[in-house]
């Protein structure tokens, strides 16, 4: 069912969708070229954290929205942009089914069905190429990303979280195929621990439990059979008033080819890093730290772009 249009100038234009499933209606804003080129299209998911919505997570509210940086990538590099929104817990908050088992508030849908539904239909209906399938989450949408990349290994061309890491008391079985995989984090954040443990927030209680991020790292660089060893780099900082460093860290040296990287955002908080998305000194107080020597989406890209699916180590 198509629901409105909206057109950001130099962007991607928006189109809102709904797609029935089991569990009810499901919402979804797809982003497609301004001018699509003919053919088929690299197609992106985007998963919005708890609390969060597709509409938030494209820039369409009054937040900074660093994930909305996509729009003008896919505008320039002819991409498809996919935003889904996830479902009412018994919190009553928006989020994912992302296999934390101790997440007692997490909704019950099977969202791992629903982005396959929505992979399907970008394929049949907006020209999406099966083989160049991306996801990239925050927060509890990045603990989805990695549900979706263990359950449906296949379909995915390479996978992207910030501040997220994997279920430490998981109802999912553990993956058992390789999939590249870009991991974002800040060592200083707040609510997704970066040594693992409890996810807090405010007065937000049994949200779950997480492993250390390095260690949810190893398991996708083991799968792939990568080299214990990567290749180290910092990025430039470009403010001295910015707290934090940001570092990547890469196993496997050809981008066409499995890979895994982790981005440590030393003394960063549970933002995504952004020069052109600032958030704002409010959200700062509440999240730490936001880095500003990298634009994530960009990132995020730079590492896809060359990977399809089925890639074997």
């Amino acid at each position: 069912m198509l629901a409105g249009v909206a057109h950001v100038a130099g962007a991607a234009q928006i189109t809102s969708y709904e797609l029935a499933r089991p569990e009810g209606a499901r919402h979804y804003l797809l982003a497609t070229p301004d001018q699509p080129a003919p053919g088929r299209h690299p197609l992106v998911i985007v998963l919005h954290g708890h609390v969060g919505s597709a509409a938030q997570v494209l820039g369409r509210e009054r937040i900074a929205a660093p994930l909305s940086v996509w729009l003008h990538i896919a505008d320039r590099e002819q991409l498809l942009v996919l935003a889904p929104d996830g479902m009412l817990g018994s919190d009553g908050k928006t989020g994912w089914n992302d296999c934390r088992s101790d997440a007692i508030s997490n909704p019950r849908s099977d969202d791992v069905g629903f982005i396959n539904a929505l992979i399907d239909k970008a394929v049949a209906e907006y020209h999406a190429d099966p083989a160049r399938v991306y996801v990239m989450g925050m927060s509890n949408g990045g603990i989805m990303a990695f549900r979706m990349a263990t359950e449906s290994p296949a379909r995915l061309a390479a996978f992207a979280t910030v501040g997220a890491s994997m279920a430490a008391r998981s109802g999912c079985a553990a993956p058992k195929a390789p999939v590249s995989a870009l991991i974002v984090a800040g060592t200083a954040d707040p609510i997704v621990p970066y040594a693992g443990g409890d996810i807090r927030f405010a007065m937000l209680r049994q949200r779950g439990s997480v492993l250390p991020v390095e260690e949810a790292a190893a398991q996708w660089r083991q799968l792939a059979q990568l080299p214990a060893a990567g290749v180290t780099m910092e990025f430039p900082h470009r403010d001295v008033a910015d707290v934090t460093r940001a570092t990547r860290i890469t196993w496997g040296a050809d981008p066409r080819k499995l890979q895994v990287a982790l981005i440590r955002v030393d003394k960063g908080g549970h933002t995504e890093p952004s020069k052109v998305k600032r958030l704002k000194w409010m959200y700062r107080m509440m999240l730490g730290p936001q880095n500003g020597d990298i634009e994530i989406a960009e990132e995020a890209w730079s590492f896809f772009r060359d990977k399809q699916a089925g890639l074997q180590p």
